[in-house]
């Protein structure tokens, strides 16, 4: 009767140590996945709340619609995205019982961003949908030099390809198949600094010398324009929680209010709301 007993107990005890999810089964630990727009912000949390609280904290940056699905199968504690979850997101969260909760972070400006050698310094809404469609091949159609744009995307589950085909190209203008792809902000930095005829869109935080911004309906994007609302191409940055967070998961979700988390904010290039 006691082996029984005891086997009844070592099943139930294991089957409550297997029942724990992946991200919870280290412990004192925080996982985030998602953007990697948001990812060098995410990882400035994740030292700065380290250091003070003792909690392990890791960041995955493996894109915005990976880290959505990550936490709706439960295998991070926050989404860090930069975009709003998408209705399908929504709806596959509401089938497995996961309510998600959305918290904004920070601001940031899409920037539109060309070789420093290339002299085009204003384009129009009108002017990138049409270069991003293919309506647009030569710079010279847009008061630059006779040269063939190479156009620069984000791959498909970046959700700044989603922000930007939301906030520029609209329902109607799809992206020309011709568009080559990058996998990242810094790719598609790289790539734009060492191809003079090439366009692509970054966060602004990722935006230095090695490329030029340009303005976009005459208005550049900077920190002010962003916050004012006068550059249009640009957009909130998330993290998404599964139900509302308590404790530590809390507090690292409040320290974008905190004086310590909007200086690090500032200080990578976002805008504090």
């Amino acid at each position: 009767m006691m082996k029984t007993m005891k086997n009844i107990l070592l099943l139930a005890l294991l089957s409550l140590v297997f029942s724990v999810p992946v991200h919870a089964a280290a412990g004192n630990t925080i996982v985030l996945d998602g953007s990697t727009t948001v990812g060098p912000l995410a990882k400035s949390f994740a030292a700065y709340f380290t250091k003070k609280y003792g909690v392990k904290v890791t960041v995955s940056e493996s894109g915005s619609g990976n880290g959505a699905k990550s936490l709706i199968n439960n295998t991070c504690d926050i989404a860090s995205m930069s975009r709003a979850m998408k209705p399908q997101e929504l709806e596959a969260a509401r089938k497995k019982g996961v309510t998600l909760v959305q918290h904004i972070v920070a601001l940031d400006g899409i920037a539109m961003v060309v070789h420093p050698g290339n002299p085009v310094r204003n384009l129009t809404k009108t002017q990138l949908r049409d270069i991003y469609s293919g309506r647009v091949t030569n710079w010279n159609q847009v008061g630059g030099p006779n040269a063939k744009i190479v156009v620069i995307q984000r791959e498909s589950n970046s959700g700044t390809q989603e922000a930007f085909k939301e906030l520029v190209m609209g329902k109607t203008a799809p992206i020309s198949r011709t568009a080559e792809t990058q996998a990242s902000n810094g790719a598609i930095k790289n790539r734009i600094a060492s191809t003079r005829s090439a366009i692509g869109f970054l966060g602004l935080g990722f935006v230095d010398r090695s490329v030029k911004p340009v303005a976009v309906n005459g208005i550049l994007p900077s920190k002010a324009t962003v916050k004012s609302g006068t550059y249009t191409v640009s957009r909130p940055l998330y993290f998404y929680t599964a139900g509302m967070p308590s404790g530590k998961l809390k507090t690292f979700i409040d320290l974008a209010g905190t004086p310590d988390g909007k200086r690090m904010i500032s200080e990578l290039g976002f805008i504090v709301r």
